[in-house]
């Protein structure tokens, strides 16, 4: 058995350094603990790491204690933190002592990252072979050069203006990249409002609010005509073709029920080929059977937790609850379409018992497709402020976690990406 890695730290310079004498230290709920060696793997090309403001990093000594580190006087130390790549689930966050004053972090994940034998290693684990967003299939230079010859096809499409300048060139977005280099999964945002108030939305935030956006909102509608000129396209020819409305820069797309479903209409009497996904806080089943009559192939409902307190406490729906969300898988269930349910995965609450047996319960009731394990984006503390403390069960950690809902379901899978359910595309 290797040693375990060493705590990382920052100075206040910036500079990443490694604690001579203890080792990493990892966050499940309330709890800290070190990381078990099988859920540890070597940190992922195209991760970040993070300095965290106002946070002391935690580590563990040689008799097992856990330490804080406050740095020489005057010199003070900060946590490190990793934001683990596309693909990848992170099982224990970063531990540290939070003080006073601190600033509530960014919208991002910050999982347990140390330091051995040369390499970083990060709590987390991948949870789809699927390498569409991996950063080694991404050529900057050949991306600018198909963006630019794609966007001369459609000169007049404001919603293929918006994806290839904003998304893929300016911020990089990988689905938006996917679409310039004509394969696997393109966007399409389409909503510009919202029934909801999600504490750690990516595209809006009310102004007194702590965290900022990291993915600006769509400025626009985009026409029927536009949304199935950018998806057919798409769609007719690149290989595993997903499009999908539904995303971090916008709104929720079923408040715009006519412009989607003469969407999907347009979309598929230019092609057969390919998989129309819809990306959705679920909030209205009724639409949703519309759009499985008209086209859609299959869905994606987000859920932080399927206990309603909880759910409520982080989405703060405006007009509908958990029971309407859950309604939209039933309503694909029923018209025989692909059902996924996109779990925010957060250690120590998501992989408790009871939110287990909860989640494992409802695929089996359902015949759910797929779990997506996305993370959830956001400071935890700020997310337990809002939403009540960690649970004092004692997590089953993520590998545990979905062994037991394949006892549950055996039929469900798991992964992080839409998967394209057309074998021709």
């Amino acid at each position: 058995m290797p040693p375990p890695p060493r705590l990382l730290l920052t100075t206040p310079r910036g500079r990443i350094m490694d604690h001579p004498r203890l080792t990493l230290a990892g966050r499940s709920g309330s709890r800290i603990r070190p990381p078990r060696e099988d859920e540890l793997i070597p940190l992922p090309e195209g991760s970040e790491l993070f300095g965290l403001p106002g946070r002391r990093p935690v580590g563990f000594d040689a008799r097992g204690r856990p330490r804080v580190v406050t740095g020489r006087r005057g010199s003070p130390v900060r946590a490190v933190a990793a934001f683990v790549a596309p693909a990848h689930t992170v099982g224990l966050l970063a531990a540290y002592r939070r003080l006073a004053g601190a600033p509530v972090l960014p919208l991002f994940a910050y999982a347990a990252v140390g330091f051995r034998d040369g390499r970083f290693y990060v709590a987390a684990a991948r949870v789809d072979p699927d390498q569409r967003q991996d950063p080694a299939g991404f050529d900057p230079a050949l991306i600018a050069a198909r963006a630019r010859d794609k966007a001369a096809l459609y000169p007049n499409n404001r919603l293929w203006a918006h994806l290839i300048e904003n998304c893929a060139l300016t911020y990089g977005c990988p689905a938006a990249r996917n679409l310039a280099l004509g394969r696997y999964e393109a966007p399409l945002p389409t909503a510009r409002t919202c029934n909801a108030a999600c504490l750690g939305c990516l595209s809006l935030q009310p102004e007194d609010s702590p965290v900022c956006v990291t993915q600006p909102r769509l400025t626009f509608t985009p026409f029927p005509e536009e949304v199935a000129e950018v998806a057919a396209s798409h769609l007719e020819t690149a290989p595993r073709a997903v499009v999908s409305f539904g995303q971090g820069c916008e709104g929720e797309p079923l408040l715009g029920a006519e412009l989607l479903e003469e969407s999907i209409r347009l979309i598929r009497g230019r092609t057969p080929r390919g998989t129309v996904n819809l990306n959705t806080n679920g909030s209205r089943p009724e639409v949703v059977a519309r759009l499985a009559r008209a086209g859609l192939d299959s869905i994606r409902v987000s859920v932080n937790s399927l206990d309603p307190g909880t759910y409520a406490a982080y989405y703060r729906p405006r007009g509908y609850s958990l029971e309407k969300v859950l309604d939209s898988v039933r309503v694909m269930k029923r018209a025989g379409k692909f059902a996924s349910l996109n779990l925010l995965y957060l250690p120590g609450v998501t992989d408790t018992p009871a939110e287990v047996e909860r989640v494992g319960r409802f695929a089996a009731e359902t015949g759910l497709d797929l779990i997506q394990l996305r993370n959830l984006n956001i400071d935890p503390d700020y997310y337990f402020q809002a939403v009540g403390p960690p649970p004092r069960e004692e997590p089953l950690g993520l590998a545990a976690m979905m062994a037991r809902l394949k006892d549950l379901a055996p039929d469900l899978r798991f992964g992080y990406f839409n998967p394209s359910l057309d074998p021709e595309a």
